[in-house]
């Protein structure tokens, strides 16, 4: 089977020519076309983009092998003959027509392969379409390579150029956007793979980058989707709007306060005592745990926990 190297049409070329008199490709190629860009439900990453994401469009299988080889083997005479006429010739346009609707299968099950990323079914279909015959008229049978293996990367070429273009509601730069729908796949395949989803760390491995930039690709979903601040939290009439929610009191904000008030006071306590504090409340450990890690008794740890916390409480208590 042909293996098709999908890219982004302006990034670099659309896929390694077979050799020629190559087979046509089974519809399966598309597997390693769209890898890169199925998504997971990271929702890692965060993923207010799967969130937001309507339903997808019923899944329409991928036509049969048998269905591709008669389709290549009806087209092929075709193709020839549009080569062969000159660009003024009136016949083209039927030609391409007669050509596009043989292939619209083709559009159809890769625009729904992408529907369920945010954008309309009938808006992917379109691009796809510009995408087929953007193929079709590039198309050149004389090399001896199969319509579908140069078919298949332009069509999600087209497909994902209008991603990266039109469905990121903040701009933010290619690498990001192409870091994310890398992250998207490798979400999707680890998930698969170990039965839940994966940590950061797992995904640096995975895709062999930095872990920050894992977080970076990560943090890059927010902006793929916004909200207005008039928008009504449900679909009833009477129900809040987004800005109506915005402001309220946070619970978590008295926490912050004393982690603050916190900061100075425990560089004032010896290092034992701090460390105590943090195995303690930080590392969820026992005062036997404790106790053994340091090298003293459990009572010790205890007597100097409570002066600690006593010390502490006594630093925040008192007035400026």
């Amino acid at each position: 089977m042909t293996r098709v190297v999908e890219r982004t049409p302006d990034t670099g070329p659309h896929a390694v020519v077979p050799e020629p008199g190559a087979p046509a490709p089974e519809l399966a190629v598309e597997t390693d076309a769209l890898d890169d860009t199925d998504s997971a439900t990271t929702e890692a990453t965060d993923t207010s983009e799967a969130a937001e994401a309507p339903a997808a469009a019923p899944a329409e299988p991928a036509p049969p092998v048998s269905d591709n080889r008669r389709r290549a083997e009806r087209t092929a005479p075709l193709f020839v003959e549009l080569a062969a006429l000159a660009p003024d010739d009136p016949r083209r346009e039927r030609l391409r027509e007669i050509l596009v609707e043989e292939h619209l299968p083709l559009v159809r099950h890769f625009a729904r392969r992408f529907s369920n990323r945010g954008e309309p079914f009938d808006d992917l279909l379109q691009v796809g379409t510009l995408g087929l015959i953007a193929a079709i008229d590039r198309f050149d049978p004389t090399r001896g390579v199969e319509f579908l293996s140069f078919a298949v990367p332009t069509i999600t070429g087209e497909i994902k150029r209008h991603f990266r273009d039109q469905g990121w509601s903040v701009r933010v730069p290619r690498r990001l956007q192409e870091l994310h729908l890398s992250l998207n796949a490798a979400v999707g395949e680890l998930a698969q793979k170990n039965g839940r989803a994966p940590n950061p760390s797992e995904l640096a491995e995975y895709l062999g980058i930095p872990r920050s930039e894992v977080l970076e690709g990560l943090q890059v979903a927010n902006a793929y989707r916004s909200s207005s601040l008039d928008e009504r939290l449900s679909g009833e009439e009477d129900s809040p709007t987004l800005a109506a929610t915005l402001g309220q009191e946070d619970a978590a904000l008295e926490g912050v306060e004393y982690r603050e008030s916190l900061q100075p006071l425990l560089a004032t306590i010896p290092a034992r005592e701090r460390r105590i504090l943090i195995l303690r409340f930080f590392g969820n450990m026992t005062q036997s745990q404790i106790a053994a890690d340091i090298g003293i008794s459990q009572m010790h740890v205890s007597r100097l926990l409570a002066q600690t916390l006593a010390k502490l409480r006594e630093g925040l208590l008192k007035d400026d």
